[in-house]
């Protein structure tokens, strides 16, 4: 077997290795005969076939060579008859490509089929009848039907004999093949002696062994016909468009005979070389009309060469030649061939990366089968074309999975012919994910509430973050970032659930101790290297009523209690006292109401619903009992309220004998009991020993401070006067009002008692100022009012020793 390589290599800048290989074979190979070592003839290693998938891909599909892998060889896979691959045509190849991946690549190769000589010549008929007159010159030429040998080359017909050689001789072209065989007369025929003749035509071909084929010719000697017929001309072209329908006249073809009657009657035939000429052409006997019976297909045949025979009945032939020139139509699409491709790519793939190599072709010819390709608009991806009918499709620009998971590229491949046809093949291909976007929050902050003394574990709201990658690239983990609250970890008052980002309370919040506090929660994926984001998170702690309100004033103590003097000179809405109580609770829970439970006469006094100022509602009258004993209520405005009890005695009297004669039982409220005067005589005693001890204190204390005040005053130190406590909440609304407004009263004989009180007009104004600047202010600027022996200060200070009566 005679084998020829030829290997041509380029390179593209696709990054895809072209080479064309070459070999030569014979047909009628047995199966599994070796064809060529396509590794070594391409420089590669077999391991490179194993590794890259190496295939072949044929354009029709045909599979007439395989390819081994794990040797790099080229084997016969079928059998190979020239004769049914191409006919006539020469040289007779196969073309196919070798595809490797990772990466893509592909190698053209061409197998050159030579032919061996495994078809004998065979006429078309085995028996042809002569009719010949008797006058036929010396020299008269009869044409023979010349024999069809499917080989090629020196395998076909390479001549002929005719056997005996007693009248009729063989003229033959040797160096004119498609030159008829003719037959001419030496000897003059002699119907009387012999009126019919049997020649044997044998035609041989070259090769090796020669083959042969026979037909018999059957010569009837008829009486004389001396003229022949004689074509107009040698040689008709006609020129025929493909597809052309059925019993088109493709020519006409004409020919003379100058005898006369019958032996001027012409019939026309056509001899064929071929049953694809015979199939497609036949001719009018009587008029020469030329026509298709068959299909014409550009594609597979360019132009036909045909043998006209004009006879007469006299058996007179002539020859002309017909070609016939097939013109080409558009009436092929472009084929589209996948050769490889990729379904997945992902998304961080390089710029120019090979997604899919693709074939066109088109069989017209000229510009019907010149073929230009484009993509669909506003895809990262376009075609390059390598080499003549071959296209990559490349990746143009950046891919992102989170704007297209998926691509269907519509390829349409166009044609140059008038009208144009084009073929469209659509490929879909996946963008698979890589990690290249962080979990991002629902919102920039969060900001939750719960309600103090909650139960440990209890949810308190939800973190959501989202990643716009997909799978375990998109997976969210919640966790809590490392910090401290006051000295403590984040970790001693919230957790965070990994998967589902519920925050919960680790343990019970009181909003008195601490009111809100912030910590941060990080988000992070599932890819490789993970990628994460933080969100501040707040958490307000609300509220609840789990305080009563506290009383200030008056003080409540187990052995003493506070009375306060009303003089029954006392106008409507005089100021008894004020009520002062707070809470420590926020917001509505500290809103404090005062209300009057229980009194000894609900007519003469009443409580002030917000401020806590006791009043008198009517006239003082020499009725009203001295002694008054009243229940204050103080609630707040929570749910459920919380309350707490202020008792307030009030003693109903001009003078402090008057009043210190009857509260000496003030604190217990039960009727006298005449059995017990000794005890009454007893206590008067006692009373009247504490009243005197009492004067000698108050004068004392009187005297002492008013030497202080002298000393102080003098000295111009600073004076720090006692206020009642400010109370106020987180927000900075106390449940005391800035400033206080006191009114002290006497009666019209004050100034001959021992006791001293402000006159009816008189009235201090004490403003809470934190910095105490402005009431320092105030009391220097009433200095006047010290120096006089009446002062309502130095009388508020001398009141003191008597607010408690045991």
């Amino acid at each position: 077997m005679a084998r020829q390589v030829t290997l041509f290599l380029f390179t593209f800048s696709l990054g895809s290795v072209i080479g064309q290989v070459s070999y030569t074979i014979s047909e009628e190979l047995p199966k599994g005969s070796l064809i060529g070592s396509i590794a070594h003839d391409l420089g590669l290693e077999a391991q490179r076939f194993i590794s890259g998938k190496a295939r072949i891909y044929t354009r029709d599909g045909s599979e007439y060579v395989e390819l081994s892998r794990e040797r790099g060889l080229l084997l016969v896979r079928e059998r190979i008859d020239r004769e049914t691959l191409c006919k006539q045509t020469t040289p007779c190849a196969l073309h196919f490509q070798i595809i490797l991946e990772n990466p893509m690549e592909f190698y053209t190769v061409t197998i050159q089929i030579a032919d061996i000589n495994d078809n004998a010549p065979v006429f078309k008929k085995n028996e042809v009848v002569f009719k010949i007159s008797e006058s036929a010159a010396i020299g008269a030429t009869f044409v023979l039907e010349k024999a069809v040998d499917l080989d090629v080359g020196i395998n076909s017909v390479r001549g002929y004999e005719l056997q005996p050689t007693n009248n009729f001789a063989l003229k033959l072209y040797n160096n004119q093949p498609d030159k008829n065989v003719e037959m001419v007369l030496q000897r003059p025929l002699d119907r009387e002696k012999e009126e019919q003749i049997n020649l044997v035509l044998t035609a041989v071909d070259g090769g090796e062994p020669q083959m042969s084929g026979t037909m018999l010719i059957v010569i009837t000697i008829v009486d004389a016909n001396d003229n022949a017929p004689v074509f107009t001309q040698k040689t008709y072209k006609a020129t025929v468009t493909e597809n052309s329908p059925r019993g088109t006249v493709v020519v006409t073809v004409t020919a003379s005979d100058a005898d006369q009657g019958s032996n001027s009657k012409i019939t026309y035939s056509i001899t064929s070389r071929n049953d694809d000429e015979s199939r497609i052409f036949d001719i009018n006997k009587e008029n020469g009309e030329v026509m298709l019976t068959g299909n014409l297909d550009f594609e597979e045949s360019r132009n036909y060469h045909l043998n006209l025979v004009a006879s007469d009945d006299g058996g007179l032939t002539d020859s002309s030649k017909l070609i016939v020139d097939v013109q080409d139509t558009n009436d092929n699409t472009p084929a589209i061939n996948i050769m490889s491709k990729s379904n997945v790519i992902p998304e961080n793939a390089d710029l120019n990366t090979v997604v899919t190599m693709i074939n066109i072709e088109d069989r017209d010819a000229g510009e019907n089968g010149k073929v230009h390709c484009y993509t669909s608009q506003n895809i990262p991806f376009m075609l390059k074309s390598s080499t003549s009918n071959f296209y990559s499709l490349v990746t143009d620009s950046e891919l992102d999975r989170e704007s297209a998971s998926e691509y269907n590229i519509t390829l349409t491949c166009s044609d140059e012919g008038v009208p144009s046809l084009s073929s469209s093949v659509t490929l879909t291909l996946q963008i698979s994910d890589v990690n290249d976007n962080a979990p991002v929050f629902q919102r920039s902050s969060y900001e939750g509430y719960i309600v103090e003394n909650n139960t440990p574990g209890l949810s308190i709201f939800i973190v959501k973050a989202k990643d716009a990658d997909w799978n375990q690239n998109a997976r969210v983990s919640y966790i809590l970032e490392e910090s401290s609250i006051n000295g403590v970890p984040v970790s001693s008052y919230v957790s965070v659930s990994a998967d589902s980002g519920v925050i919960h309370a680790v343990r019970a919040f009181d909003y008195e101790q601490i009111k809100d506090f912030q910590f941060c929660v990080k988000a992070q994926d599932g890819g490789s290297p993970p990628l994460s984001s933080n969100v501040t998170v707040k958490i307000l702690i609300q509220d609840q009523n789990d305080n009563p309100p506290q009383v200030l004033y008056p003080v409540q103590t187990g052995g003493s209690m506070v009375a306060e003097m009303v003089p029954r000179s006392a106008d409507v809405g005089y100021l008894v006292t004020k009520v002062v109580a707070v809470d420590v609770d926020s917001g509505q829970n500290a809103w404090l109401s005062y209300k009057l439970q229980k009194a000894a006469d609900r007519a003469l006094f009443e409580v002030g619903l917000q401020n806590g100022e006791m009043r008198t509602i009517r006239q003082v009258t020499d009725k009203d009992a001295v002694k008054q004993r009243l229940t204050v209520i103080v609630e707040d405005n929570g749910q459920p309220s919380r309350s707490d009890t202020v008792i307030v005695s009030v003693a109903v009297a001009d003078s402090f004998p008057e009043v210190l004669s009857e509260f000496t039982d003030f604190p217990h409220d039960k009727e006298y009991n005449e059995n017990l005067t000794f005890y009454l005589v007893l206590a008067l005693a006692v009373v009247s020993f504490l009243f005197i001890t009492c004067l000698v204190v108050i004068i004392s204390v009187k005297i002492y401070r008013w030497r202080q005040s002298r000393i102080l005053y003098h000295s111009s130190l600073p004076v720090i006067p006692y206020y009642p406590p400010r109370y106020s909440e987180t927000l900075g609304t106390g449940t005391l009002p800035h400033v206080y407004n006191y009114e002290v009263c006497r009666t019209t004989d004050s100034r001959k008692s021992d006791c001293k009180f402000g006159r009816v007009d008189s009235q201090n104004v004490l403003i809470m100022d934190p910095s105490s600047t402005a009431t320092m202010q105030r009391i220097q600027n009433e200095k006047n009012i010290l120096d006089e022996p009446d002062s309502p200060l130095e009388v508020a200070a001398s009141l003191s020793p008597y607010r408690s009566l045991m």
